[in-house]
């Protein structure tokens, strides 16, 4: 990547790289030079081991957390930006997807590294006992927000792209990932439009009957009250979707 350069470049951006630069020397210097903070702000030493936490207990009584070195505002000025999870939630076709990995090539010209965890994707390995009850559903989210919770510590920027049809399931994700890190979006393309796109001819299967609780169809898709932004693709590109998020993102997260 383009931030590795050992002299100063522009990227597709204009943005100037920050190796060689006195920016650079300054991150580099606090993720050398650690202090006692904990990475969650809390004054703990670093290395010190505790036991599980109160808000998040362990089921096994004998597991410790061990806490880094590396600070979170250390973190942060190392990679540039604040993390974030992006949550993009609506229903199947409504392109979540396609946003997700637009903004991540988006991201990374930009110098601000970052993943997508997109829901089918998850369902081919981490999740692949999963189904599609409410129960499974939600594990499915817990799952997905413990990981990108993980990856906003290693101070990612994380593209979720999930259905998650429940707003008490997209509640958890956020208490996981922490509300300062968690950005909802809803990609409220109707159904009109997404059922007409149907990619993966799952509309037309679910009205024959043959996908049981399939969201949108035969089972309640819960659009969120207050989301962070809401983008309609049946009524604006893709492009110009994907660029309205960045442009959130940028003006939240880095400058």
């Amino acid at each position: 990547m383009a931030r590795y350069c050992q002299e100063n470049v522009m990227n597709h951006f204009g943005k100037p790289t920050m190796i060689g630069d006195q920016a650079s020397e300054a991150a580099t210097s606090a993720v050398l030079n650690p202090t006692e903070d904990h990475p969650s702000g809390e004054a703990h030493p670093c290395g010190e081991v505790r036991p599980c936490q109160e808000d998040r207990p362990c089921k096994a009584s004998n597991v410790f957390w061990h806490s880094g070195k590396v600070s979170m505002a250390a973190r942060e000025q190392f990679v540039g930006h604040r993390p974030a999870t992006v949550w993009l939630t609506g229903l199947s076709g409504a392109g979540k997807s396609t946003i997700a990995y637009e903004l991540e090539r988006l991201l990374l010209l930009a110098n601000h590294p970052c993943c997508v965890l997109d829901g089918d994707n998850l369902r081919h390995c981490l999740n692949s006992d999963l189904g599609f009850s409410a129960h499974d559903r939600k594990e499915n989210i817990r799952r997905t927000a413990e990981v990108a919770h993980l990856m906003n510590e290693a101070g990612l920027i994380v593209i979720t792209a999930l259905i998650s049809p429940q707003r008490d399931d997209r509640e958890m994700a956020r208490e996981i990932i922490d509300e300062r890190h968690f950005v909802e979006v809803h990609v409220s393309t109707p159904i009109e439009v997404c059922e007409t796109r149907d990619p993966k001819g799952l509309y037309a299967k679910a009205r024959f009957g043959q996908i049981p609780n399939f969201t949108g169809i035969t089972s309640q898709y819960e659009p969120p009250l207050h989301p962070d932004l809401v983008l309609d693709t049946g009524a604006q590109p893709l492009s110009h979707c994907t660029r309205e998020l960045f442009k959130h993102l940028k003006t939240h997260f880095f400058s």
